[in-house]
């Protein structure tokens, strides 16, 4: 049953982070530096600006205003590949409050950004290792209950078999009648 439990929550986790980074980036909403994008966000948003190849410059910034205190973080190591694209994570946005945001970026040179999630395919080989990983550990766990269960009962049809033949005199007992050796008439004690 944990073999079974553990294979279907891989699967699932699989499919689940394979579609989400098939849409991690969206890019048909792509805006330049200096545009304000304006986004409804709820406080567990999980969005996140990306930058088209990290453009000619390195001192892209970004600022977002809106409900509550909402702050632009580093969001680490990721990609997002389209056809002939290449897309990384600039900053991750979180916000406190629901509501509208207000996004604008700017660097030195010409940059494209877009709005996406927070995964692309670093962290759709994470949940892909996930992914074998519980199915794999399902199997394990499966196969060694079955062989400590075979084991178990080996073991104990052993010791059943030992108590039977002590119990019923010897290992004759468990013979069928006509393989029976006959013990010779008047052999024996009592009569003289």
């Amino acid at each position: 049953m944990i073999a079974v439990v553990l294979t279907v929550l891989g699967i699932g986790i699989g499919v689940y982070r394979f579609t989400g980074a098939l849409d991690a980036v969206d890019t048909g909403s792509r805006f330049a530096d200096g545009d304000t994008v304006t986004l409804r966000l709820d406080a567990d948003s999980d969005k996140a600006i990306w930058i088209k190849d990290r453009g000619p410059s390195p001192a892209q910034k970004c600022t977002i205003s809106g409900p509550g205190d909402p702050r632009l973080t580093d969001p680490g190591i990721d990609v997002f590949l389209t056809r002939d694209e290449t897309w990384n994570p600039l900053r991750t946005i979180e916000v406190s409050r629901p509501g509208d945001h207000e996004i604008t970026c700017t660097s030195e040179g010409p940059s494209l950004y877009a709005i996406g999630d927070r995964g692309g395919y670093v962290t759709l080989a994470v949940g892909v290792i996930a992914a074998v990983a519980l199915p794999a550990l399902g199997i394990l766990i499966g196969t060694t209950v079955v062989a400590v269960t075979a084991f178990r009962r080996h073991a104990h049809r052993g010791r059943l078999l030992a108590e039977r033949r002590v119990c019923s005199g010897g290992e004759d007992a468990h013979r069928p009648e006509a393989d029976r050796v006959p013990k010779p008439v008047g052999s024996g004690s009592g009569s003289g």
